[in-house]
């Protein structure tokens, strides 16, 4: 009875293991290939619910979203024999799914070295045929479009995959031509910048001389202006003077002695030595005692 049962167990798991072992499943972001004794039988299993004979059909399932791949930065040369540093990256997914494993036995890391190995070919033909200028603004666009044209011929043929896109992430000088390039940048901006401040100061020299000409020519009207309103002003007070003393010539004289004593002593130890009968003291020798 406990054989029987042990043998009904047996089988009951066998059967399960058999069951078990002949479903599978395909999702929609998978890709997958369904091989007989080690061939490809089935090159292209599409998603859903599937059946295998048990220990003579073998699935390999396949990421069939679009993958990255992210090359390592490599050295090129331009059309001037001028090196560059470029770092890119691709996006692609597999396209043939017999081929893919054939040429890569499923293994993922295998694809992407076979795959960085055709895309550096590619972008290091198509940057010898271009200028830095080109390479690096001009015509980049256009050198990934024709690069993911010409690696779909040969990636789809040899690899079963398709290049979506290639995409450059950065471009660099080699280390020992960067610092030259920057010192001649450095140089070039600052004689850039001498020209500049040459050119400032002349203008300001000419601004400045312009201003004091300009300065000049305005205190020049002006004091003749000045000088204009102080000899009519002078001419006025003369024809005052002249009036108001005509009407008394002999005050006026008096007047004039008077200012003249006055500006002569007008220091207690100034000195004149004159004749006492000169006129200068006739208003003096003239005065009465009161």
């Amino acid at each position: 009875m406990a054989n029987r049962l042990i043998g009904t167990f047996v089988g009951v798991v066998v059967t399960l293991l058999i069951v078990l072992n002949s479903v599978y499943t395909i999702t929609e972001m998978e890709r997958a290939v369904l091989l007989r004794f080690a061939k490809v039988h089935n090159a292209d299993v599409p998603p859903g619910l599937h059946f295998k004979i048990p220990f003579v059909d073998d699935v390999r399932i396949f990421d069939g979203r679009v993958l990255t791949l992210d090359a390592p930065a490599e050295r090129f040369l331009t059309l001037e024999k001028k090196a560059l540093i470029v770092d890119s990256f691709a996006k692609f997914r597999v396209q043939n799914v017999s081929k893919y494993y054939t040429a890569t036995s499923g293994d993922q890391r295998r694809a992407e070295e076979l795959l960085k190995q055709r895309i550096n070919n590619g972008l290091r033909n198509e940057i010898s045929r271009r200028t830095l200028h080109e390479v690096v603004s001009g015509q980049r666009d256009e050198l990934m479009v024709e690069l993911v044209g010409k690696l779909n011929l040969v990636a789809n043929d040899e690899l079963g995959v398709l290049i979506v896109d290639v995409r450059v992430k950065r471009i660099d000088l080699p280390e020992e031509v960067s610092q030259s390039v920057y010192s001649r940048m450095n140089t070039e901006r600052d004689i850039e910048a001498k020209e500049h401040r040459a050119k400032g100061q002349e203008l300001a020299v000419g601004i400045i001389a312009d201003a004091d000409k300009q300065r000049e020519v305005i205190l020049a009207n002006a004091y003749g202006d000045a000088e204009e309103v102080r000899g009519e002003g002078d001419a006025e007070a003369a024809h005052l003077y002249a009036s108001a003393f005509s009407q008394d010539p002999e005050f006026y004289k008096f007047y004039r002695s008077m200012s003249a004593y006055k500006r002569t002593f007008s220091q207690k130890s100034d000195i004149l030595l004159l004749d006492p009968d000169s006129d200068f003291f006739k208003y003096l020798n003239n005065s009465k005692s009161p």
